[in-house]
């Protein structure tokens, strides 16, 4: 095993229970003492058992979980942290089905828990620079998979268009595009991508227009059977793409057009601060400190 890696039994080892999984989070998310989430005072905070707290200045009684993704779940911390452990570590994700039998809890709390921890995956990167290679997909399955009432009618396919921006020995973005035109193309790589960087893409012409916005942009003809032209090539983007279908289509089956975006924060986030370059703890930290301020309900998942 890779010395950057720790093992389940080592996990477990760590945080046998929910307790050590507090102290864990209380650690990381209040490194200078226990702070009020409603009002950010440390100063007039009395301390309630079982990990309760309340501020005599706004009188807000409130635990570790209060104001991050595990507001109001009755499941234990420690097995938030496996689950996190779990998706950060599993290369292609891990399915709720899966992580129900794992941490023992019901199908249904395993995918609310994944999708609120996708949810903190949805951090924002620094925009792109150097070399930045660009390309889109399309994810929705293979048309003669489908039901015939899924297919393309009139031309429209129901497949989702995402944009990838990888930038050379950097960080990956990935975002859903509202329309798979064009606009939406070049929008995505202005708001992601700084002016003046070199693009590498292939012949789609939404890419060639970047270059009035002061991007250098090379691009390789796919359609001809070219992918690499000395330095120029899309093959770090598209292993992103490989990794993201395989995990879509052998781990998960399933991603519903309301949830794709969260999918794909995952797997972005798992390539950028999830680095199996960087240790488990170093990981598993970047996800803790994201956890705070995107709370989302159960009805407004399902809505």
């Amino acid at each position: 095993m890779s010395r950057s890696t720790i093992s389940t039994f080592k996990l477990f080892e760590t945080f046998p229970d929910a307790e050590s999984a507090r102290l864990y989070f209380e650690s990381k998310l209040w490194p200078d003492g226990v702070k009020c989430p409603d009002c950010k005072s440390g100063e007039r905070i009395a301390v309630r058992k079982g990990g309760f707290y309340r501020c005599n200045a706004c009188r807000l009684d409130f635990t570790v979980r209060t104001g991050t993704i595990m507001e109001r779940s009755h499941i234990p911390l420690h097995k938030w942290l496996y689950a996190m452990y779990l998706l950060m570590t599993a290369r292609k994700g891990i399915s709720s089905m899966q992580l129900a039998k794992e941490i023992g809890i019901r199908q249904s709390s395993a995918w609310f828990l994944l999708q609120r921890i996708r949810g903190a995956c949805g951090t924002p990167v620094e925009p792109l620079k150097g070399i930045v290679e660009a390309d889109e997909t399309f994810i929705g399955g293979k048309e003669n998979n489908k039901h015939m009432y899924r297919r393309i009618k009139d031309g429209v396919s129901e497949k989702v268009a995402v944009i990838g921006m990888r930038e050379r020995g950097g960080n990956v973005i990935a975002k859903v595009l509202a329309s798979k035109g064009g606009l939406a193309i070049r929008a995505a790589v202005q708001a992601n991508v700084q002016p003046g960087t070199r693009l590498m893409a292939d012949e789609n012409p939404s890419y060639q227009a970047l270059t009035k916005q002061s991007y250098t942009v090379d691009a390789v003809t796919h359609s001809t059977g070219e992918y690499v032209r000395g330095d120029i090539h899309t093959n770090s983007i598209e292993s992103v793409w490989a990794v993201l279908k395989r995990g879509l289509h052998g781990v998960y089956h399933h991603a519903s057009k309301k949830h794709i975006g969260r999918y794909v924060d995952e797997f972005t986030f798992r390539l950028n601060d999830g680095n199996v370059s960087r240790h488990t703890f170093e990981r598993l930290d970047s996800l803790t400190n994201a956890i705070t301020g995107k709370q989302i309900t159960y009805k407004e998942l399902t809505a």
